[in-house]
């Protein structure tokens, strides 16, 4: 019966919990850990949700082969600090942060990229006005979050300037040395 819910790596997206709770966690055994989270961080066109995609695609094998494993990546959160606190309440005790994955992006690289995926995304909110307000956002809220968790040694960084095949090439290393 567990074999059904043997996916140990899940991605989620925007605070969308309800893919948190399709692995009910009342049919696990209580010997199993806490689940350890990944929080996946940067700016707006750093690569998180590509990178996320591609840690779950490439990934999944690697983490159903040992059941003992359970981590999940969430993607773009805690954004300010108000998502923190409320995460620290709700989730003390249940679970456990294992690192901050972040991308690491010079901006104009960043509003660059937007810039690109607007042309075919249809999203309005890939602009350069749209997006500067954007990044001055992640730099007052989301900032202060990455630095916090680097104080605590939990920060993994990762130069997301490079190409995606790079870039996931040191995911993969992160991923690898923590296990």
């Amino acid at each position: 019966m567990l074999s059904r819910y043997s996916r140990q790596l899940l991605q989620v997206r925007s605070l969308h919990f309800p893919l948190l709770t399709r692995r009910p966690l009342f049919l696990c055994p209580l010997s199993f850990m806490k689940p350890q989270v990944v929080f996946v961080l940067g700016g707006p066109g750093a690569g998180k949700g590509t990178q996320c995609t591609r840690i779950v695609e490439e990934m999944d094998q690697t983490m159903t082969a040992n059941t003992q494993k359970n981590k999940f990546l969430i993607d773009g959160f805690p954004r300010n600090q108000d998502n923190l606190q409320g995460w620290n309440k709700t989730m003390d005790g249940k679970a456990d942060v294992s690192f901050v994955l972040f991308f690491d992006c010079n901006n104009e690289i960043c509003i660059e990229r937007c810039l690109e995926r607007g042309k075919s995304s249809g999203r309005t909110d890939d602009n350069r006005e749209s997006l500067e307000k954007r990044i001055q956002t992640y730099l007052q809220s989301t900032k202060p979050i990455i630095d916090l968790y680097e104080e605590m040694g939990k920060v993994r960084k990762i130069d997301a300037s490079k190409s995606v095949d790079e870039v996931f090439d040191e995911v993969v290393k992160i991923f690898d040395k923590e296990g």
